[in-house]
């Protein structure tokens, strides 16, 4: 006689959508996004999954997906939204698009983003936010100025350490440690200039000093700028496989 074991139900629903900014004037301002959700009863933590300079490319998209395929309601917001995306072929198009988003307009489009995820039926509440490059960059920022997220990842977020300011981005984001409202997971490289290691170090004294739960890893001097990224020259696929595992542990340990 055999005995059939009765499978998981593993299924997934991937889809571009639409959501409101959470802009302090109260203006409905919408913004564009990716949602990517298990179809199972849940209840599945939220993860919001933020695009690098180049914008919402597919390679985000893909992301976003991976994060549904193990159990997450996953949005990745377009931060862009307002105009035309940067052509990721012409890099001064991509840094004067970067440049010229405002801290302002990213914080309210990222509380959008967690309204929009705690909205879905099958979402728990508790919501981790991820970004590479630029995007680790605005993890960090969105977390000193929230209080609505349970984890943070950054992977190599650049321009964290600055003393060029300007009126998009009128304050280093090193600066708002002291509100950093949940623990951090910080992902780099050893060969990367921008954060730099002394970058890193001054972040790190700065979670030290404000008391602050986090968890760093370095990885060696073959590993630069977006190791992450499997379709760019810079990927390095025993440092990727190694963060992912740390990724998938740290959001399984704060957003269960």
């Amino acid at each position: 006689m055999t005995t059939q074991t009765k499978r998981k139900y593993e299924a997934m629903l991937a889809e571009t959508v639409r959501f409101v900014s959470q802009a302090p004037t109260g203006r409905l301002d919408i913004v564009d996004g990716y949602l990517a959700r298990p179809l199972g009863p849940g209840p599945y933590p939220g993860v919001i999954v933020i695009h690098e300079a180049f914008g919402l490319l597919d390679h985000t998209k893909s992301l976003a997906r991976r994060f549904a395929a193990r159990g997450y309601v996953t949005i990745a917001p377009d931060l862009f939204s307002r105009g035309a995306a940067p052509d990721p072929s012409r890099l001064p198009d991509v840094m004067d698009k970067m440049r010229g988003l405002l801290d302002a307009q990213a914080v309210a489009d990222l509380e959008g983003a967690v309204v929009a995820l705690r909205a879905v039926a099958n979402c728990s509440g508790k919501i981790g936010c991820i970004g590479h490059c630029s995007g680790g960059r605005h993890t960090l920022l969105f977390a000193c100025n929230t209080q609505n997220l349970s984890a943070a990842v950054d992977c190599y977020g650049g321009r964290v350490v600055t003393d060029e300011l300007t009126r998009a981005q009128p304050k280093a984001v090193v600066d708002m440690v002291a509100n950093l409202g949940c623990p951090l997971l910080g992902l780099f490289g050893a060969s990367d200039t921008n954060p730099s290691p002394e970058h890193v170090a001054q972040l790190e004294r700065e979670l030290r000093k404000h008391n602050k739960t986090y968890e760093f890893k370095t990885y060696p001097a073959d590993t630069g700028h977006g190791f992450f990224a499997e379709y760019r020259p810079s990927y390095r696929q025993e440092s990727a496989v190694d963060a992912w595992q740390r990724i998938f542990d740290f959001f399984g340990k704060h957003l269960s």
